[in-house]
């Protein structure tokens, strides 16, 4: 048996993580001993405390045919370790500074940042120093 399917990862979630408190959908039929047992194993974490909670499936309508049907429900669990460790799948990445200069030998301030899913982002902070003002402009790479 599986016991955990994926982790969780919303805006609630990552705020969450920053208190050391980490979601994840598991089986229906896992224990807390068995997410306990499966979490440790997989991270190389302890873990203190164990909270699941029983999702229900919502309700949906199609408009052609006119009917309705229920769609399933999962078990989510909130898993909560020690202050000094953490899963690094919850991490959000940081902020790298890098410096281009242009043609004119003019420096270029830009900051590129990844999302969770690796792509690039990169953003042009301020133009030239001594130059004439330029209007900013937003650079968004690696659709």
């Amino acid at each position: 048996m599986i016991v955990l399917k994926r982790p969780i990862i919303t805006e609630k979630s990552m705020k969450q993580a920053a208190k050391h408190q980490y979601s994840f959908e598991v089986d229906k039929h896992a224990t807390k001993a068995n997410i306990t047992r499966a979490v440790a194993d997989r991270f190389n974490v302890k873990v203190i405390s164990v909270k699941t909670i029983n999702i229900k499936g919502e309700t949906k309508s199609q408009k052609r045919v006119r009917k309705s049907y229920q769609s399933e429900g999962f078990k989510k669990v909130i898993v909560e370790i020690p202050k000094n460790q953490k899963i690094a799948l919850f991490e959000t990445p940081k902020e790298e500074e890098v410096r281009v200069t242009t043609t004119d030998a003019e420096p270029i301030k830009l900051k590129e940042k990844k999302d969770i899913l690796g792509r690039t982002k990169v953003k042009v902070e301020k133009s030239a120093v001594g130059a004439a003002p330029t209007t900013q402009r937003k650079v968004i790479t690696g659709k």
